[in-house]
């Protein structure tokens, strides 16, 4: 798995004076939700990438953003693909002006770009070969700058032109402030835990989520499986799941899981009782069974409070949670208790505590622990592919670039 990385930082260039007068090009995630009318509905994202761009204009530098919106057709530009609601907001939220820049991949129109100056750089997405990561269009953005800073981790398991191939060919490569806390948590997290390691690995299928379990399986001291995931664990170990979501043909790969955790003293703990309804619906009524008294009828939908209440224990004891999935159907509360106690004991908990995923996000906010939680993930899929042990082409391309 992934040791502690070692990369050069934006805030370590601050520190160096190296900033004035150059010309930074940040690859920002300002990819928010609009409405039709192209009102933006919701700008975390945009706020968190206003520290690494007035840091960079603080620091002395003329400063360009970029980043993708949407999945625009390359090469044809519609208004709804464009970053004009988000430039007026990135202004409001820096108190100066932001230009926003179209056809902007030769240079044209930047040459006048002044110190302490920012412009936004249309839609990446939009430029022909962004997406296959064309070395042409990477070494023509690469000229346009004197410093490369990747501060999006959202798009960093993906090699495009503007998160890869930029960073081969820029002067100088550094993470921004946001990529680097995303990168120091997985590390700490994964790379040099405090044990026991615990990991909530749950959700609707084990498919979906099956690298991520073998590779947790060989790291992990606990392994909590919730969700449909854990009525396949549930089934693998025997027990009648009667009509649950649980497939069928992975019931031999959980089993494999099992044994591989408990050959190193290792566990993935089954429910003892869990929440059954006869129907999945929000007004279903719900009835707590031990695991053995599940009818043929049954839908699982939740753990049981004696399930939830061992977990929390184990929990408690825990030096490094990750998690990712809710274990339960907790958007109808009845099915919600589950999740609850766990997410309730994550943020009691004195473990370092890593999560990510929507319906984590969702799960964090809904019980209101965001300022518990150690550090939340807003990757979503370069989270889960972190968590899977694979490399990330946005992340790999600046640890080969700063170790040179």
């Amino acid at each position: 798995m992934h040791a502690v990385l070692n990369f050069t930082r934006l805030q370590d260039l601050i520190d160096q004076h190296a900033l004035q007068g150059k010309r930074v090009f940040i690859r920002a995630d300002l990819n928010v939700p609009q409405d039709d009318t192209g009102k933006i509905t919701e700008d975390t994202r945009i706020r968190a990438s206003v520290p690494a761009i007035a840091a960079a204009l603080k620091a002395g530098a003329a400063v360009m953003v970029t980043s993708h919106l949407g999945r625009p057709t390359e090469g044809e530009f519609k208004p709804e693909d464009s970053l004009a609601p988000v430039a007026a907001r990135l202004a409001e939220l820096l108190g100066q002006p932001v230009e926003l820049k179209q056809n902007w991949v030769d240079g044209v129109g930047l040459e006048s770009l002044a110190p302490g100056q920012v412009v936004l750089l249309e839609n990446c997405r939009i430029n022909k070969g962004e997406k296959k990561n064309d070395d042409a269009l990477a070494q023509k953005m690469a000229k346009l700058c004197d410093i490369y800073v990747n501060d999006a981790f959202g798009t960093a398991h993906r090699a495009e032109a503007t998160t890869h191939g930029i960073a081969k060919f820029a002067q100088v490569v550094c993470a921004g402030p946001l990529l680097a806390a995303e990168l120091d948590a997985l590390g700490k997290a994964l790379g040099a835990p405090n044990r026991p390691l615990l990991a909530i690995v749950a959700g609707s299928k084990v498919s979906s989520k099956l690298s991520i379990l073998k590779a947790l399986a060989d790291k992990v001291d606990k392994l909590i499986v919730g969700g449909g995931i854990a009525n396949t664990f549930m089934k693998a170990v025997g027990l009648n799941i009667g009509k649950s979501l649980a497939e069928a043909d992975l019931v031999a790969e959980a089993k494999a899981i099992i044994d591989m955790m408990a050959a190193r003293g290792a566990q993935v703990p089954i429910p003892v009782d869990v929440v059954c309804a006869k129907e999945f619906s929000p007004t279903a009524a719900a009835t707590v069974k031990d695991v053995t008294d599940v009818a043929d009828d049954d839908m699982i939908l939740d753990i049981g409070p004696k399930t939830a209440a061992m977990l929390a224990e184990q929990i408690a004891k825990a030096g490094t949670i990750v998690w990712n999935g809710p274990v339960g159907v907790f958007e109808f509360d009845q099915f919600g208790e589950g999740t609850k106690t766990l997410a309730l004991a994550i943020a009691d908990s004195n473990a370092f505590s890593i999560a990510g995923g929507g319906d984590t996000l969702a799960a964090i906010a809904k019980y209101a622990i965001s300022d518990k939680i150690g550090y939340i993930s807003t990757g979503g899929g370069a989270f889960l592919e972190f968590l899977e042990g694979k490399t990330l082409p946005a992340v790999e391309i600046l640890l080969q670039r700063s170790s040179q």
